[in-house]
């Protein structure tokens, strides 16, 4: 309990502290380790602010959000202006192929396509995210590299080593073509990320299993 409490008053914090988060409108709750949000705010973007700063609260063992957007009047914009938009920020982004697609329903985006790789389908949902008017994003583009994968797990391995961020000595790898599971326990959300985004930035890899768990 004396623990849950804790973590409870520094994710409130976290969320003072971050400038692009408004705090007071934003409830906290914690269970065994596990955050919950709750209430209202006037963005996507806002949502996903608040979700991040939370995991970057050590000792946050996993999430539930229950953020609604709701967004004020003066923020509303036809699907039909939003995917032109969205259509023309991704066209001018240089990390994103023209291979992206773009659907919108009652501000809700679906981003579909295929990449070469992982960090172009997360640039591509980065450049929707704060556009006004958007209620969520949906990002289901397909990674399919157009190398194979090869000496995946030693690259990963490797990698993993040399990231000050990620506890390497307890994280395994396992590799069937270009799919890459992750196994073991880390000590923050942070460090499980570098870990995900490690197996991802290998050539040939298509498809990451991350269940490494936080201590």
């Amino acid at each position: 309990m004396q623990n849950d409490m804790q973590l409870k008053a520094d994710v409130e914090q976290e969320l003072r502290y971050d400038p692009s988060v408004r705090a007071e409108q934003i409830g906290v709750s914690v269970k065994n380790g596990v955050v919950e949000l709750d209430g209202h705010v006037d963005s996507y973007f806002e949502k996903w602010a608040a979700e991040r700063a939370t995991m970057r609260v050590a000792n946050t063992r996993a999430l539930a959000s229950e953020i609604q957007v709701e967004l004020p009047q003066s923020e509303v914009r036809s699907d039909e202006e939003m995917a032109r938009t969205a259509v023309m920020h991704l066209e001018w982004n240089f990390s994103v192929p023209n291979t992206v697609k773009v659907q919108v329903s009652n501000g809700w985006v679906t981003l579909r396509g295929t990449t070469e790789w992982q960090y172009q389908k997360e640039e591509a949902e980065n450049a929707i995210r704060p556009l006004k008017g958007v209620k969520w994003v949906t990002n289901e583009i397909a990674v399919a590299p157009v190398v194979t994968a090869v000496n995946v797990k030693m690259q990963i391995e490797n990698a993993l080593q040399r990231n000050a961020q990620t506890d390497s000595d307890q994280i395994a790898v396992e590799t069937m073509e270009g799919k890459v599971t992750l196994r073991g326990h880390v000590r923050s959300w942070s460090a499980r990320a570098e870990a995900e985004h490690a197996a991802w930035a290998a050539p040939g890899v298509t498809n990451v299993v991350d269940l490494i768990t936080i201590n």
